[in-house]
Order: C-alpha cells, then structure tokens, then sequence
C-alpha cells in the first residue's frame, strides 16, 4: 500500500515515559478505546517484562478485542519474548517489537558488544518469537547516528529472517529532515526485498523536530510513524499524532498519502490523554491547543468572518472541536448526557453509564452548571484505583502568631476493610495531608509540585489538584478533582499511594531500557 501510512501510537508506552505520564490499568483501556476509535493501526500497549502491572497493562489491552494490532515492546532477550507472548495471546491481532541499539557509541559504552554480535542477537531474536508471531517489527535503536552502511546490513539480516517492519528510530532527536529524508531514500535503494516490508521512522523532539523528521522520512519512503497523542514522550516527546496526521491530510496536495485516522476524534482523544495524565496541552499546540483556532488580532478577525480560509487552513470541525459547549444542569437526562459524553470521546458501557450518570447528577446539585470540562473531570478526574479509597476529610486551621497551622483527619480504606483515621498537622492543609499519609508509607514521600486549577469557570467552579511526588526512588503524579480543593488535594495524595502500590515489585531496570528507544 504505497499510498497508505500506517500509524503507530505509542502513547501507552513511550508516551507513558513522559515524568508524570503513568497510566493505571484502567485509563491505559480507557486511552486504548480511544486510539481503536481513532482509527490507528497499531497500538503499542507497553513493555510486559519491565514489570508485573506493565505485563497486566498489556494483556488487558490485549483482551479488549480491538480492531488494532495490538505490539508489545521487547528485548533480544528470550524472557522478553516470552511475557509478549503471554501478555498478547488473547489479543485478535497482535505484533512483537523487538529492539536493540546499534549506534557506535551504544555499541561501545552499553551493550559492549560488535557489529556482528548484535546482528547474531537481533536475529536470533527474530526467530525466537516466531513461534507465537508472524508480525515482527525490529527496530534499530539510536539508529540515527549509527553508520548508514551498518545499518543497511542490520536491516537486510532482520528482513531475510522474516522481519516485517524495520523501525529507524532517532531515539535522541538528532537527524534533521534533510537527513532523515535521505536515509530513508538509502535504505529503500539498498535493501534487498525492501517492497516486502514496511519501513517505520520513530522520531523525538528533542530539537523540535519530531514531525518534520517524520515528514522527511516519509518522503524518503517511510510508511509507518510511530507517534503519541500530544506528542508526550520521553524528555522532549515524541512525533505528535495530530500533527503529522493533519499535515498529511491538509497537505494532501504534496504528499498524495492516506491514513485510517478519523480525524474529528482528534480533539477528543486529545482531551481524554490530557485527562488521564494531567499533563496540559500548552495553549499554543498546533491541532488541539486552545488557541489554534482563536483569532484575536483585529485584521485575522475581520479576515475569518468574511472567508475562513484567509486564516484558517483547517476547519475546527475537521479535528473534533466541539461546535458549542452544552451547558448540562440538574435537569438534564440520560441521552443528553449519553450524547455528550460520546462527543466528548468517552466509550463507556451501560454500568459505567449508571454510575456516571449518578455522579453527574450529584454535581449538578452543588453545581448550577455543568461544562464540558466538568463531565471529563467526572469521568477521569476521580477514579480512585487501587487498594486505598478515601471515604472522608476532616481539617481544622487556626492562626497563631501569623502562622497557619493546620489539622488533617483522613478516612481511609483498604482493600474493603473498615476505615481508619490517619492524622497529621502542618502549616497548611496540603502540609497536613501530606504528613497524614507519611503515617502510613514506610519509604521517604516528598512532595516535588503541587498545583490547583479550575476545571471551568465560575465561582462554583470544580478544582483541579495535580501532586507530583517521589516516594522512595519513584516518582509519581496523582489527580483529584473537587469543588472542596481540599478535598481534590486528599485525592491526588491517594491516587499517589495507590499508584506506588501497583508500582512495587516492578523491573525497573527493564523500564529504563525500554525508555531509551
């Protein structure tokens, strides 16, 4: 299909990489959902051998039975190969990522290994996971600033064992379009049986260059892109879905190329990764940013309302952007708020629709509105997973010689248990509640940053608390949503707890290779 780029999301696993990006079970099958509905053709679900939860991730991705392939990441490492195929033998279509570095540098200070024994490990490899699949993708990792003609011996060996996708990843954002055009253009010239697999380029945006790199590589003859919702991604992210996906579509003129995106659930999907991992799109960001339709100079102005097109070179509509923002009340029933929620992005069953609906309701209550911002914050805001529910909070202040001091009593579950009352002071509230779950956690907790916003306007307006914390050597980021600021700072605290507990056990060691890719 030489006119048809596939698109490869990785925000469940490289995404996930971004400081602050980790995902529970539940929102990476939420976020999944999301992608299959997108359209993508690959969802790269996460590493399975890095850890326990990341292998349960996986195969609870796999399970959902969705139309997209389904790709775990691994090592050359038969262990590695082995959790893939364990973690994806229910999925309907499924892929195996194997990945190895390549570059000199790699060679020498990593791996401490040669050109040959690398090329011995990946095919071994390769043929290794033949048992389980027939879709093998190998990716050559730092493969911009490996030696062109290595390369080019690298992928011939992984294409004559079987190899299906060949990924060139520039894994530190170094290559410039013009580079990655040309190496593209070289690899498609030497390689034996090339038109028998697909060429894939994975770039980082260390230089800002994420999606003018993946421009170039398809230009050069790539027909895969390996990107994330937002760009998220390690350090600087990743190649932005949104982006290369509207440059292809918009720029149809040059490139001639399709994809299977729908294009109107790109603001939604957006909306939903931004949801679940609180980390905010900048106002700016092309595609799905607040601002990327806002016209605010006088002459723009005048420009759209007489002809869209003098400034605009896409229409709101074509990415998603809600055409009004329905205002929901007490009053609202189930379709209304059925129908907004499928606007929005949200897949839900009937269960989950009972118990939203609930909520929604005693919202409304406190609430005179309800926004659209509202009902993600309703969906994603609060999911209290894992063993510890907080049930109540209780704080009392007073002021002693101009300093605040502060009470928190937090009624805590675990695993269904009867509730118990933990208690700690500070000079605040948030102190408080800090100190009061140090009571519970063996390891060191620091808070590293701590911030509250309003999920939309008004003075009844819902908060937003978002906590960035390290407990030990991990670090974390938990959520709360409230119209009790307090109260969504408890949240957020909880949601760090429990995120600590899934995290325990884990690989680390395997996580922080797969981040390298």
């Amino acid at each position: 299909m030489a006119d048809y780029v596939y698109i490869f999301d990785t925000t469940l696993r490289d995404g996930e990489q971004s400081p602050g990006c980790s995902m529970n079970v539940q929102e990476k099958l939420q976020v999944a959902r999301v992608l299959d509905d997108l359209g993508v053709d690959v969802i790269e679900a996460g590493f399975p051998a890095a850890s326990d939860g990341d292998f349960e991730s996986v195969k609870s991705v796999g399970d959902l039975g969705l139309d997209a392939t389904i790709c775990g990441l691994s090592r050359t490492r038969h262990g590695d190969i082995e959790a893939v195929a364990r973690s994806l033998d229910t999925a309907k279509n499924k892929r195996l990522h194997i990945f190895i570095a390549t570059s000199p540098i790699h060679r020498e200070h990593k791996l401490k290994m040669d050109k040959e024994q690398i090329i011995d490990e990946m095919t071994s490899a390769l043929a290794f996971g033949q048992q389980w699949f027939d879709d093998i993708e190998v990716t050559a990792e730092d493969a911009g600033r490996t030696e062109i003609d290595y390369l080019v011996e690298y992928f011939q060996a992984a294409v004559d064992a079987g190899a299906r996708v060949l990924n060139v990843p520039d894994t530190v954002g170094y290559v410039t379009p013009w580079e990655s055009r040309k190496l593209y253009r070289h690899l498609r010239k030497h390689l034996r049986n090339a038109e028998d697999v697909v060429l894939s380029c994975h770039n980082h945006n260390d230089l800002g260059l994420a999606v003018a790199n993946s421009l170039g590589a398809i230009e050069g003859g790539a027909r895969q892109v390996e990107c994330t919702i937002n760009g998220i991604g390690e350090r600087a992210g990743n190649c932005s879905l949104e982006e290369v996906v509207m440059a292809l579509r918009t720029r149809h003129d040059r490139y001639g190329l399709e994809t299977g995106i729908d294009t109107t659930r790109l603001y939604p999907a957006s909306r939903v990764v931004t949801a679940v991992t609180g980390s905010q799109v900048q106002p700016n960001k092309a595609i799905v940013g607040r601002n990327a339709f806002a016209h605010e100079a006088g002459i723009h102005q005048d420009g759209v309302l007489k002809h869209a097109e003098t400034y605009e070179i896409m229409k709101p509509e074509d990415v998603g952007v809600p055409e009004n923002s329905l205002v929901l009340g007490k009053h609202s029933g189930r379709h209304a708020f059925s129908n907004r929620l499928e606007t929005l992005g949200f897949s839900v069953d009937k269960e989950q629709m009972e118990e939203l609906f609930v909520r929604f309701k005693s919202l409304a209550d406190r609430k005179k509105s309800v926004y659209d911002e509202d009902i993600e914050a309703l969906v994603l805001g609060n999911e209290q997973t894992g063993p510890w529910h907080l049930d109540a909070i209780s704080i009392h202040t007073e002021v002693e010689d101009a300093d605040q001091l502060a009470e928190a009593s937090l009624k805590l579950r675990f695993n269904g248990q009867a509730p118990r009352i933990y208690t700690g002071r500070g000079d605040g509230p948030v102190n408080a509640i800090v100190n009061a779950i140090k009571t519970i956690i063996d390891e060191e907790l620091h808070m590293e940053e701590f911030q509250v916003s309003a999920v939309s306007g008004g003075s009844d307006a819902q908060g937003r608390a978002t906590v960035r914390a390290t407990i030990g050597a991990s670090r974390y980021q938990g959520t709360g949503v409230s119209t009790d600021i307090v109260e969504a700072s408890a949240q957020a605290m909880v949601s760090i707890m429990n995120r600590h507990h899934q995290h325990q056990g884990s690989d680390v060691g395997a996580s922080r290779i797969a981040a390298a890719i």
